[in-house]
């Protein structure tokens, strides 16, 4: 196995994580190494077991990280690139991977280059990197992300947004990262990702490449673009939708799905992220870690979203503050946390370990013993057939969730009101 196949993630929002100003920023006044206070956390990472963290934006952007500057730079309210070096080196000694976010849809509307570009016009050097309609009615017309003003779509068309994507990735692959994380990995045909994958990983034979992608065929798009995985968005979506409901049924028609996506790559998997609600806030503490455990039953490449694992609430709304319930702030060292969030947290290293025991599962499939509204057992057996377990999960009455090995032997269990 390598390294990537027993990777967990720590998937962490750097710029909420450390408290940095999203809006009204000023990037001078600001500045901060902010991003050293990632180092008080790595000891609470690797005890919670995960390989590695998986960070969001760090580089220069106007407010929430998405909307960049300048991807050769580590954001000024994080720090310089000498706080970024060390994050990595005190990751290394770790033994913890580093998986950065890439924005390469599309650039904040204040980008540098973009602003020379339409001063000059479309004849200067730099005009091909971003998709400006310079024939439109009235002038010059940007097309942007989404329909957000403030996101401006590269020009995936022109070789010299090929060079730039790959020239950034090259970049801090040699700085010492793991891979990359393609932010709206969908937003961008195919073809252009299948040009600049292959010779990264020409150079970079141990990188991996994930590619954010919500809806679709993923397995046509992994082979298409030559990444290595998708966001498994559909998992997600049935794991919490099927505990809410108490209809089981769209759970094991999700991991039917599921089984045939691992026929062809090995899907990121989750139950939070930076763009969703908290699993703890659409479920409850208890259906939160029933979640969990079906997480770390099935096959795939999971993350864990950071805060998950204490319990923390948050709802995500379509506002323009609408993320920093489910972007918070953390304390300066893990000791400053509330005690509220150490039963969650037990539940988590526990699941976490018994993943961890049997890597295996990364590549396994899921097989239904008994499928009920509120009831489900499924087998997950490893691809050659010699390892199995199995998983009882039960919403009747007192909700309960039973991992067992193949010999009936109990490994985990957990119990409505247990914590």
């Amino acid at each position: 196995m390598n390294w990537v196949e027993h990777a967990i993630w720590w998937h962490v929002y750097p710029l909420g994580f450390v408290g940095a100003p999203i809006r009204d920023v000023n990037l001078v006044e600001d500045a901060s190494p902010r991003l050293r206070q990632l180092v008080n956390w790595l000891d609470y990472a690797v005890e919670l077991g995960v390989s590695g963290l998986l960070l969001g934006p760090i580089f220069a952007s106007s407010t929430h990280g998405y909307d960049s500057l300048n991807q050769f730079q580590i954001d000024p309210r994080l720090g310089t690139l000498e706080d970024f070096d060390y994050l990595v080196a005190a990751c290394r000694s770790r033994g913890l991977r580093i998986l950065l976010d890439g924005v390469f849809s599309h650039v904040g509307s204040d980008h540098p280059e973009l602003r020379q570009v339409l001063e000059a016009g479309a004849s200067s050097a730099k005009s091909d990197l971003f998709d400006i309609d310079w024939d439109a009615t009235g002038g010059p017309k940007l097309r942007v992300f989404e329909g957000h003003g403030a996101l401006v779509r590269l020009n995936h068309a022109s070789v010299a947004t090929r060079y730039y994507v790959s020239d950034v990735m090259r970049y801090w692959l040699e700085r010492g990262v793991d891979g990359w994380r393609l932010d709206a990995a969908y937003s961008v045909a195919p073809w252009f990702w299948a040009q600049v994958i292959p010779p990264l990983r020409d150079e970079f034979p141990e990188a991996w490449f994930l590619g954010e992608v919500i809806h679709g065929d993923y397995t046509a798009f992994v082979e298409e673009s030559k990444i290595d995985s998708v966001t498994q968005y559909e998992l997600w979506k049935a794991i919490w939708s099927s505990l809410l409901d108490q209809n089981l049924f769209e759970l094991e028609w999700s991991l039917r799905r599921h089984n045939d996506f691992l026929s062809h790559f090995v899907p990121n998997t989750f139950v939070g992220n930076h763009d969703v609600s908290r699993i703890a806030s659409t479920l409850g503490l208890d259906r939160a870690v029933i979640a969990f455990a079906i997480l770390m039953t099935v096959g795939g490449i999971p993350s864990i979203y950071y805060g998950d694992e204490q319990g923390f609430t948050g709802i995500k709304e379509q506002t323009a503050t609408g993320d920093d319930a489910v972007r918070p702030p953390m304390p300066l060292n893990p000791s400053d946390l509330l005690p509220f969030g150490q039963p969650v947290l037990r539940q988590y290293r526990e699941l976490v370990a018994l993943r961890r025991r049997h890597s295996w599962l990364v590549t396994a499939k899921t097989e239904t013993v008994l499928v009920e509204n509120r009831r489900l057992i499924y087998k997950t057996t490893e691809p050659d057939g010699s390892r199995f377990i199995r998983t009882e999960i039960d919403l009747e009455g007192l909700q309960k969730v039973r991992i067992s090995d193949g010999n009936g032997e109990e490994l985990w269990s957990w119990s409505e009101g247990s914590q």
